[in-house]
C-alpha cells in the first residue's frame, strides 16, 4: 500500500501544475466569468461558521476547533488538536499515533481501543459496528474543523453513548488552496510532512492530501511510521443538490513500549517494559475506507444521504499475537425541517444509522513479534440500527424546548472456529429508547444559558464481550445512564466561555479488569457508579492596542489568555466491595492555559502550561496513585492565510517526569505495579508551511 500512496504523491503533484497553466490560459479568454470560490460554498460540507451556529443551537456541551488553531504549532498528536476543548480528556500513550480519550468518563478503563465515544469524518461513523474505534485513520493536518458533542448532546448525530460524538470534517475545494506544504521536524526523530491541493473546477471540486510521518520517540521501542492519502470529490447537481465521494487510505506501523511501574519511570522514563521488547509489541494496520454523501438543501429544508465501507487489517502482538480482518459498512439518513411551525421557529431533525460489520478475529501465541501456535479463532458480526429524532421549538423568540430520542438496535455474534464443541459461541443482542429533554434562552444576540435530561445507551463491544481468559464470551448487559447537565456560554466583550455541568448516574458500567500485571481479566458490569463533572473553557484578551494602535480592533495587537478546567468526580455507589471510592485512570482536577501575543502581521508568542493538580488513583481500590504535575511550554511564529508560516515549539521545557495517563487495575494492594505511561520529556518542533492560490 505504501506503493501506491506514494504514486499518489506523485500523481497529485503533477496534476496540479497542468491545472494552475490550464487556469492561467482560462483567464485570458475574454468572454469567461471567472468567480473565486472563496464566493461559494459546499452543500455537503457546512463552512467553520455553519458549524458554530448549529452548535449554539444544543442546549448543552458542545465545541469546534478550527484547524487554524492549532496549525500554530505541532499538529501531530489528537491532544494537539483537542488540548483546549473543555470537558476532553486527551492524552498521547507514546508518541503520535496513540491517543487516550474520554469524555465524562467515557470507556474509563479502556486505555487503548477507544469506545463510548461516536467518531466520524464528515458526518459519517468511523468506528467500528460494534462501537470501537481508533484514531490513526486521522490526519490533525488533513481538517478543517472538528466537531465534539458531548453526552447525549450528540443526538444529532445518532449517538447516545456516555462520551458522544466527535465529527472530524475534512477542508473541500471550495476552501483549500490550490497548493498547500507542510514539513514539521523535532526531538526524538519526529518528522511530519504534507502536501495538499483543493480546488473548484466548474461543478467539480476536490481536496486531496497526502502525509507520511515518523519518529523514534521518547522512549525506547516506540517507533511509528504512517503513510495517509485523503480525498474527496464533489459534484454540484443543479443549484439545490451536491454528490461527494470520499477515499481514505492509512499505512500505520506502531511499536509499543509499554507500561512501567512508577520507580520504573522515576529511575528511567526512556525505558520500554521489557516484555514489550522481547514480544516485539506492536500494532501494524491497513485501513481503506470509501464513503459518499449526497445532499439536497432548500431554503428551510436539509435531506443528507450517506454510505459507507471499510476495511483494516489489524496485525497487533501484544501478550498474544492478535490478527483481525475488519469490514464494516452502513449508511445514514438525516432530514431537517427550518419552517415555522404554529408561527413560532422552529428546527427538526429526523435520521437513520444502520451500520453492520464482520470481524476474523486470530490469535496466536507471541514468538517474539511472529505468529506461534494458534489458540483462538472466531468469526464476530454485529450490527446498529439507530432511528433519532430532535425538536427545538421557540415557544418566545429567545427561548428554546428540545425534545428528542433515540430507539436503538444492537447485535453481537461470535461463531468459534477453533474450538469443535462449540461451547464458545454466543449472540446477545440489545435494545433501548434513550430520551432528551431541554431548555435554551438566549440572554442576548451572543450569550446563552441551557439545561437538559437525557439517557444515555451503550452496549459492550467485542473487547468487552471477547477479551475473557479461558475464551469465550462474557455475559454482559448494556451500559445505561441518567444525565443531567446545566450551562452557559457566550462571547461578550473581551471575554468568551464555555461552562457546564453535569451528573450521570449509571446502572452497569462496563469496567475492564486487570491484574498487576496487566494482562486483561475480563469486563464486567459495575452496580452503580455516578460520573459527575465541570467543563470549563474561556479565553479573554488581556490588553489591546500596545503596538498596534487601530480604531478597528481586527488591526490592533493584543494579548489572550485561554485555557481549560476539567474537573472530573467518578466513583463507585454503595459498591459492595469498592463502597464509595474514586473510580481510576483519569485526573479530579486537570488544566491547560496559554497567554499568546498576536500582532495584526502575523507575529505571536506566548507560554503555556498542563497542571494536573492532585493525585489521582490507578486501581479500583485506590491504593495506588498517579502523582500531580505540571510541565511548561512555548511557541513563536509567523502565519499568514496565503504565503509562508513558520513555528517553533517547545514542549515540556523543564524535563517534567510525570505520567500522562496509566492503566487500570482493580486492586493494586498498596504495591507498584507496571501501570504507568510516562509522557515526554523536553522537546523542540518547528514547522514550516506554505500556501497559494
Amino acid at each position: 500500500m505504501r506503493l501506491f500512496i506514494s504514486s499518489l504523491l506523485i500523481f497529485c503533484l503533477s496534476f496540479t501544475l497542468p491545472l494552475q497553466a490550464a487556469q492561467e490560459k482560462a483567464k485570458t479568454l475574454p468572454e469567461v466569468l471567472v468567480k473565486s470560490k472563496k464566493m461559494q460554498k459546499s452543500l455537503t460540507v457546512p463552512t467553520v461558521d455553519s458549524a458554530k451556529e448549529s452548535a449554539k443551537r444544543v442546549p448543552g456541551g458542545t465545541d469546534v476547533v478550527a484547524a487554524d488553531d492549532y496549525k500554530t504549532g505541532r499538529a501531530s498528536t489528537l491532544q494537539d488538536v483537542l488540548g483546549y476543548s473543555p470537558g476532553v480528556f486527551v492524552q498521547p500513550r507514546f508518541g503520535s499515533d496513540e491517543a487516550r480519550v474520554s469524555i465524562r468518563g467515557s470507556g474509563l478503563q479502556r486505555t487503548f481501543h477507544l469506545r463510548g465515544i461516536k467518531l466520524l469524518q464528515d458526518g459519517v461513523p468511523i468506528n467500528e459496528a460494534d462501537g470501537g474505534g481508533d484514531f490513526q485513520a486521522i490526519d490533525p493536518l488533513a481538517l478543517q474543523y472538528t466537531e465534539v458533542y458531548r453526552g447525549a448532546n450528540a443526538l444529532q448525530y445518532g449517538a447516545t453513548t456516555l462520551g458522544g460524538a466527535i465529527n472530524f470534517v475534512s477542508p473541500t475545494g471550495y476552501d483549500a488552496p490550490l497548493i498547500q506544504g507542510r514539513i514539521e521536524g523535532g526531538s526524538y526523530g519526529y518528522l511530519r510532512s504534507q502536501i495538499s491541493s483543493g480546488e473548484v473546477i466548474g461543478p467539480v471540486d476536490y481536496y486531496v492530501s497526502l502525509s507520511q510521518s515518523r519518529q523514534h520517540g521518547f522512549r525506547g521501542h516506540a517507533h511509528q511510521d504512517a503513510e495517509r492519502f485523503f480525498g474527496n470529490f464533489g459534484l454540484r447537481i443543479g443549484e439545490h443538490a451536491e454528490n461527494r465521494f470520499y477515499v481514505t487510505l492509512v499505512d500505520t506501523d506502531s511499536k509499543l513500549p509499554g507500561s512501567l511501574t512508577k520507580g520504573q519511570m522515576w529511575d528511567n522514563p526512556h525505558q520500554a517494559n521489557v516484555s514489550n521488547v522481547t514480544g516485539n509489541q506492536k500494532r501494524d494496520f491497513d485501513y481503506i475506507r470509501l464513503a459518499n454523501k449526497t445532499a439536497f438543501r432548500w431554503d428551510d429544508q436539509l435531506l443528507e444521504l450517506g454510505a459507507f465501507w471499510f476495511q483494516k487489517d489489524l496485525f497487533h502482538p501484544i501478550f498474544q499475537l492478535l490478527e483481525i480482518f475488519y469490514n464494516n459498512a452502513g449508511g445514514s439518513i438525516r432530514y431537517q425541517n427550518f419552517k415555522e411551525l404554529l408561527g413560532h421557529k422552529n428546527i427538526l431533525t429526523l435520521g437513520f444509522n444502520p451500520v453492520f460489520g464482520t470481524a476474523k478475529d486470530l490469535r496466536y501465541l507471541n514468538a517474539g513479534g511472529s505468529r506461534g501456535r494458534e489458540t483462538a479463532g472466531s468469526h464476530q458480526s454485529s450490527y446498529n440500527l439507530d432511528l433519532y429524532g430532535e425538536n427545538l421549538f421557540y415557544i418566545l423568540p429567545q427561548l428554546a424546548i428540545v425534545t428528542g430520542g433515540q430507539l436503538s438496535f444492537a447485535s453481537r455474534k461470535t461463531e468459534d472456529q477453533f474450538l469443535s464443541d462449540g461451547n464458545h459461541d454466543g449472540h446477545p443482542t440489545y435494545q433501548a429508547f434513550s430520551p432528551k429533554v431541554g431548555v435554551l434562552y438566549d440572554l442576548t444576540e451572543r450569550s446563552q444559558v441551557f439545561a437538559n435530561y437525557s439517557r444515555s445507551f451503550e452496549p459492550p463491544s467485542f473487547g468487552e464481550l471477547a477479551n475473557r481468559t479461558g475464551g469465550g464470551i462474557a455475559d454482559l448487559t448494556e451500559q445505561k445512564g441518567d444525565t443531567f447537565e446545566i450551562g452557559t456560554r457566550g462571547h461578550e466583550g473581551p471575554v468568551n466561555w464555555d461552562f457546564a455541568y453535569y451528573f450521570s448516574s449509571i446502572q452497569n458500567e462496563l469496567l475492564s479488569l486487570n491484574d498487576g500485571r496487566g494482562n486483561p481479566l475480563g469486563t464486567i458490569n459495575a452496580y452503580e457508579t455516578r460520573h459527575q463533572g465541570v467543563e470549563f473553557g474561556a479565553g479573554v484578551d488581556v490588553l489591546r492596542g500596545l503596538i498596534a494602535k487601530n480604531e478597528d480592533t481586527a488591526k490592533q495587537d493584543k494579548v489572550t489568555l485561554r485555557g481549560i478546567y476539567n474537573w472530573s468526580r467518578f466513583a463507585f455507589h454503595r459498591d459492595p466491595i469498592y463502597a464509595h471510592k474514586a473510580l481510576p485512570g483519569i485526573p479530579e482536577h486537570f488544566t491547560r492555559a496559554e497567554l499568546i501575543y498576536e500582532h495584526p502581521s502575523g507575529i505571536y508568542f506566548g507560554p503555556n502550561l498542563e497542571w494536573s493538580m492532585k493525585e489521582y488513583p490507578v486501581d479500583m481500590a485506590n491504593s495506588l496513585f498517579a502523582d500531580p504535575y505540571v510541565i511548561f511550554g512555548a511557541k513563536a511564529g509567523y502565519k499568514v492565510d496565503r504565503g509562508l508560516s513558520v513555528f517553533i515549539e517547545g514542549k515540556n521545557l523543564t524535563n517534567k517526569t510525570y505520567a500522562a495517563t496509566t492503566g487500570v487495575i482493580a486492586d493494586a494492594q498498596g504495591r507498584d505495579s507496571a501501570q504507568f505511561l510516562p509522557g515526554d520529556g523536553i522537546g523542540v518542533f518547528s514547522g514550516v508551511e506554505f500556501k497559494w492560490g
